[in-house]
């Protein structure tokens, strides 16, 4: 019996050729036991992710990504996972109760304001026209977030091998404000306050990128040790990883160093492009057998509408 699991699903309340229903099915078509939705600075789309899940008798997850600012910490001007800028970092929030939808979404509304005035600017360069050609590829009337890969995707006119390449190699990215970020205190804290997992995504030095967009680039691996350490410190509970992005070395460091500091180990595997299969081979390995485990305890935590 195969009990695959991805608790890391973009749909197109951030950016991804799949509504929420749509990515639920294509998660059960694939034979998924559990799938987790996690858009970008947003949680729009979980409601009708749940809704079809429960049609489908698949259970679900609910989550979101957003930037954080560390650069006032002890690695401000190391590079973490975030492959245009230093002093800021991804990460990812699982297990979200039904019951804090409200408060997430207050949560992020100043991080989706101040998104969409840099979003602006980019199309200023980029010789774009926000309003006419971005937004409408976007669910930002509902809910939803507006990212990078929306303005590439407006100037590739729609082509996502183009898009792709447009990103590995982003001229006119401008970096993200200080009041885009919040800080990863804060962050955590209002993980904590709220009955969410604050989990940081281990992206680990690039070689060649499963999704084409990421150049071969230095990333955590060199001060891994320091950075759990610092983890541990600011109170994270989880890291993420996806199996299929990292040599078996760099999963088996991750795994020694989430059990030494007793964090939970979270699957993911970053949907947003056609194509991509919702199923990772390489969470069979029986090396991963805990990653399955965890995806219950998100859906556990998730609870009823």
């Amino acid at each position: 019996m195969r009990k695959d699991v991805n608790n890391h699903i973009h749909t197109t309340y951030s950016f991804s050729p799949y509504t929420p229903a749509q990515a639920v099915r294509k998660a059960k078509a694939a034979g998924l036991a559990a799938a987790g939705i996690v858009d970008h600075d947003t949680v729009a789309g979980a409601p009708e992710f749940i809704a079809e899940g429960k049609r489908l008798g698949l259970p679900v997850t609910v989550g979101f990504e957003m930037r954080v600012w560390h650069a006032h910490t002890a690695i401000g001007d190391r590079r973490t996972n975030h492959p245009d800028q230093t002093g800021l970092s991804y990460l990812t929030f699982h297990g979200v109760p039904h019951t804090k939808f409200d408060a997430v979404t207050e949560f992020l509304a100043p991080v989706r304001r101040a998104r969409g005035e840099r979003n602006r600017a980019m199309c200023k360069r980029l010789g774009l026209d926000y309003e006419r050609d971005v937004l409408p590829l976007s669910m930002f009337h509902q809910g939803g977030s507006v990212t990078e890969r929306h303005i590439l995707f407006a100037l590739a006119k729609g082509d996502y091998a183009l898009l792709g390449k447009l990103k590995s190699d982003f001229e006119d990215y401008i970096p993200s404000r200080r009041d885009e970020c919040p800080d990863i205190e804060e962050a955590v804290r209002f993980a904590d306050e709220n009955g969410l997992i604050a989990a940081y995504p281990y992206l680990g030095d690039v070689t060649n990128s499963v999704t084409g967009d990421k150049k071969p680039q230095v990333f955590e691996d060199g001060y891994l040790e320091e950075l759990f350490a610092i983890l541990h410190t600011l109170g994270f509970r989880a890291v993420t990883y996806a199996p299929s992005r990292n040599t078996r070395e760099q999963l088996v460091r991750i795994r020694a160093l989430c059990e030494r500091y007793g964090m939970l180990q979270i699957s993911g595997e970053d949907i947003n492009s056609p194509g991509q299969p919702f199923v990772c081979d390489a969470i069979r390995d029986p090396l991963f057998h805990n990653l399955l485990e965890a995806s219950w305890t998100l859906v556990d935590m998730t609870g009823s509408p």
